[in-house]
């Protein structure tokens, strides 16, 4: 598999998406989604110029930090368990996944322990898919609100994960709602809050992600192929 090969192409579907949408290709941040990928992978990307890579377990991250470069920004895009964040508050750029009052008020104390300001998403279950995290559309105010009083977290925006499609035009009508949603946030002016961080989008779908506004694209398959389960690190 030629990985140079996969980034450059998914470097010129997210330039077209950006012309088709008349926006900034700085504006979008491409996050190579590693997970069970071996690092051997994930170096040669990097030397390809990635630098914000993505994990969805705590422990395959931590084992990852340990052995690639120190420049990396890091993102948790998986489900979070309290229980795993003291692993990963202060190491991470962006904690994408939250989807609880609860896991945000075990952030705010790890993250007081270690006097750091934790950079967090609020995670939106759009299409309300019963087989995925995240809140309701309509819990999203209430929870910001009770978030943004946390004193070492600053929410900087949204996350969903649409469902898995065949046509990418099938999720746009979602992309449109979590834009729209985090429109309605930011004219609340909650202090704390930023609505500057939109990320959706995946393999199959960012280029209508980005067309939408998303922000931030994850792309693991597009980029390292398939993925196989059984062989990590």
């Amino acid at each position: 598999m030629d990985l140079k090969e996969n980034l450059m192409q998914v470097e010129e579907n997210i330039c077209k998406a950006c012309k088709n949408a008349g926006r900034d290709r700085k504006e979008v941040t491409l996050i190579a989604v590693s997970k069970t990928k071996p690092v051997s992978m994930l170096q040669e990307v990097y030397d390809l110029g990635i630098r914000d890579f993505g994990e969805n377990k705590v422990q395959e991250m931590c084992d990852k930090m340990e052995i690639m470069p120190d420049d990396i920004r890091w993102h948790m895009i998986g489900h979070l368990q309290t229980n795993k964040v003291k692993y990963i508050v202060g190491k991470t750029a962006l904690i994408h996944s939250v989807d609880s009052l609860h896991l945000a008020e075990e952030i705010e104390r790890q993250a007081a322990k270690k006097d750091v300001m934790v950079s967090i998403l609020v995670q939106v279950n759009i299409a309300e898919e019963k087989s995925k995290f995240g809140i309701h559309k309509e819990e999203t105010f209430a929870m910001v609100e009770q978030i943004a009083k946390l004193s070492h977290i600053q929410i900087r925006g949204l996350m969903t994960i649409a469902p898995y499609v065949e046509n990418a035009e099938d999720n746009r009508a979602y992309f449109r709602q979590i834009r729209q949603l985090s429109v309605d946030i930011r004219e609340q002016n909650i202090d704390n809050v930023n609505m500057d961080i939109l990320s959706f989008g995946m393999t199959g779908d960012y280029m209508t992600a980005i067309e939408e506004g998303a922000t931030m694209v994850r792309v693991g398959t597009g980029i390292f192929g398939e993925r196989n389960y059984k062989k990590v690190v």
